[in-house]
């Protein structure tokens, strides 16, 4: 099966600033991926170097069809999605306001998020910070996005709203998207992930089905107490 999103040998950073090197990756149709690791490890920076907000300082990206050198908008109309923790979405403008704004409609979020057709009307600004970010994740899959990336959904969101959020991205996989999950949070990546990549501030460091690797999760989690410590 050929990969819609993979990088080779991607070295990527800021300006100049190396963050990390020699990463390999591939994420496939009908898959979900999850990238994890600790904090500064480089998992964001590799995330925002696929997507094309950032470009690659070495190696080489593709991500459908598209070469490294595409920019965000351009994967975007080509069927990418970024969803990140910022929850990209208008506060100032109801839920319907942002679903005219996104080209999408209440029935396709709706059918994701039950729980936001109560706040069509809603002012965003006023809907509790997991209802923002359901609503920013429906925005995206609403769509039927061929590739989603996204990006510590769950920071500062309780259990319950994480679960629901991981559960539409694990829908949009069985639905033929493929989607690369960047997650700290090891156990709820692994339970709806198929294959599983490890960072460290060195790259990847381990990788497998999330299948073999459920039966290293304490050594996985041991790394990210040692790699925060180095």
């Amino acid at each position: 099966m050929s990969a819609l999103l993979e990088s080779k040998g991607l070295v990527a950073g800021y300006d100049k600033v190396v963050v990390v090197r020699d990463v390999d990756l591939e994420v496939s149709a009908g898959e979900l991926v999850a990238l994890l690791g600790p904090n500064g490890a480089g998992k964001t920076t590799t995330l925002l170097t696929l997507a094309g907000d950032l470009r690659a300082l070495g190696g080489t990206v593709s991500c459908l069809g598209l070469d490294g050198d595409a920019s965000l908008h351009q994967r975007a109309r080509a069927g990418l999605a970024l969803v990140t923790d910022a929850r990209a979405v208008f506060t100032r403008m109801t839920v319907a306001e942002n679903l005219r704004v996104f080209r999408t409609t209440p029935e396709a979020v709706v059918e994701l998020f039950p729980e936001l057709e109560a706040h069509l009307g809603r002012r965003v600004a006023l809907l509790s910070g997991g209802q923002q970010q359901m609503l920013a994740l429906g925005l995206a899959l609403s769509r039927g996005p061929a590739v989603v990336l996204a990006d510590e959904l769950s920071m500062g969101l309780a259990p319950m709203i994480v679960d629901r959020l991981f559960a539409a991205l694990r829908t949009a996989a069985n639905r033929g998207a493929g989607v690369l999950l960047v997650e700290q949070h090891v156990h709820k990546a692994m339970a709806i992930a198929d294959r599983v990549y490890v960072m460290d501030r060195r790259g990847i460091s381990i990788s497998g089905t999330a299948a073999e690797l459920r039966q290293r999760v304490d050594a996985i989690q041991s790394s990210y107490l040692a790699d925060s410590s180095a």
